[in-house]
Parts: structure tokens; C-alpha cells; sequence
């Protein structure tokens, strides 16, 4: 089992009516040198300006990205490369990239090699406090700044997941 980061920059709240931006990934492992970069052109002729503003791109460069299911197909075959057993979609907020990764791999690949679930890093950290408050504490240890490049911010979570693993949470790499 690999756990893997993910980070979804989008120019919208919903796959389908808007479109995904960008991603990244990281497999979480000393290092952090497995990482992925994908840039997806728009599936939708509907964006949300502020959205689309929070990851760096405009709407002109955005069109001139990469074929989605390219991407996803490249994405499926770095997963697959990377991962010791069953990958583990991780994220900071699951809600948000799930459904945007889930949605363009069953969309464009007809599966997705993740499977059905994943995890939430903010409720890990709350389990091992045994404190549901502490949900966004963990934050704190990431070491990359958060920029709203979906690798980085991507990788400053794999290092939080790190040093969480420190503090007494048992996971494999």
C-alpha cells in the first residue's frame, strides 16, 4: 500500500459544469521525490473567474493545456509505477480533490486506479489526538510553503503526513 497526496487546483465548485485546472502528487515516503504534474485543458465553456484566479493561470492559458484524458492516462501509469500495492488517495481536503480526480478518471478511463475511497489528512491527525478541534492543527507541520501549486502543496502535506507518522501514526511506505 502507497499512500499518495493529491492537490486539485479548478475553475469551479463541480466536475462536469466547470473543468480541473491543474493537480499534482506526491507519494508520501522519505524524499518526496515521486511527484506528479498534470495540466488539463477545460472539458466546459463554464469557469468562475475567482476560481480559475486562485491557481495563477487565466482563462487564455488554461485553453492551450493538455488533453484531459492524456493526462489521465499518464497520471493512472505514474500511479501505477510508484505504488507498492493499492495506492491511497490522501488529501487535505478529500471532498474537494476526490471529485475532481474520481470524476476525470472514471470520465476519461472508465476506472479509477485509487478505487472507491480515501483519506482525509485532518482527520487522521484528529484520531491521533484523539481530539476532533485539532482537525487543522496539523498544518503547521508543513515545511513547503502552501501556493496553490497542486505540487507543492501537495508535497507540504506529505511532509505534515511525515511528521504526523513521527508523533505515533502508523501507515507503510
Amino acid at each position: 500500500m502507497s499512500l499518495i497526496v493529491v492537490d486539485v487546483e479548478a475553475d469551479g465548485a463541480i466536475p462536469h459544469k466547470y473543468s480541473m485546472v491543474c493537480f499534482g502528487a506526491v507519494v508520501v515516503e522519505p524524499g518526496l521525490e515521486k511527484t506528479f504534474y498534470g495540466k488539463t485543458k477545460p472539458i466546459s465553456d463554464e469557469f468562475v473567474a475567482e476560481a480559475l484566479a486562485i491557481s495563477g493561470f487565466s482563462r487564455e492559458e488554461h485553453l492551450t493545456f493538455d488533453d484531459p484524458q492524456e493526462v489521465m492516462q499518464k497520471f493512472s501509469e505514474w500511479i501505477k509505477a510508484n505504488s507498492k500495492g493499492q495506492a491511497v488517495f490522501i488529501s487535505d481536503n478529500l471532498a474537494f480533490d476526490w471529485q475532481w480526480i474520481n470524476y476525470y478518471f472514471h470520465y476519461f478511463l472508465g476506472k479509477n486506479p485509487f478505487g472507491f475511497s480515501g483519506r482525509r489528512i485532518g482527520d487522521l491527525y484528529a484520531g491521533l489526538e484523539k481530539d476532533y478541534f485539532a482537525a487543522s492543527k496539523w498544518k503547521s507541520f508543513r515545511e513547503t510553503k502552501h501556493t496553490h501549486n497542486p505540487v507543492d502543496d501537495a508535497k507540504g502535506n506529505a511532509e505534515a503526513l511525515l511528521k504526523i507518522r513521527e508523533m505515533g501514526l502508523k501507515f507503510p511506505f
